[in-house]
């Protein structure tokens, strides 16, 4: 048996699944329990995987408010400002970014009253120079993970 591709084919069993129990995966990859779980163990050890989470539907907890903010900041203030948000619960994404704005955040909210009361709280941030919010009304594709390529040749 040739191990070429393997953790790209563990990964994405587990994309699939990510409670497959090991003597499923390696059933499914047609490699030994010792196998899947060395090449698990590695994967976890380099950062690859970095951890197993349940994938939470905001919607259906009360967060149907979702809201881009994207920020201008002082230049040596980034660090701080992306650290701020990054604090922030509610904030489930933060990109430093080129372009017309240093910071893009994504932030999922009860109500506007809500999303209103942190970006004000945010934006009494003297180093928040220009700020841009929309509003999402339709999430089309959100936080879609893809499959590893696997070379077949």
């Amino acid at each position: 048996m040739t191990y070429e591709n393997l953790d790209a084919k563990l990964v994405n069993e587990l994309l699939g699944n990510g409670r497959a129990s090991l003597r499923s995966l390696g059933e499914e990859l047609d490699v030994s329990v010792t196998t899947v779980s060395n090449h698990l163990s590695d994967l976890e050890d380099d950062g690859v995987i970095e951890g197993y989470t349940p994938r939470v539907d905001y919607d259906a907890v009360g967060y149907d408010v979702t809201a881009v903010v994207q920020l201008q900041v002082e230049g040596n203030a980034l660090p701080d400002v992306t650290d701020e948000l990054q604090d922030h619960p509610q904030m489930t994404s933060v990109y430093e970014v080129t372009g017309d704005y240093d910071v893009i955040a994504v932030g999922k909210f009860t109500d506007t009253d809500g999303m209103n009361d942190e970006i004000k709280d945010l934006l009494s941030n003297p180093d928040i120079k220009a700020s841009n919010t929309s509003v999402v009304l339709n999430a089309v594709s959100e936080n879609e993970q893809f499959e590893l390529e696997v070379d077949e040749s």
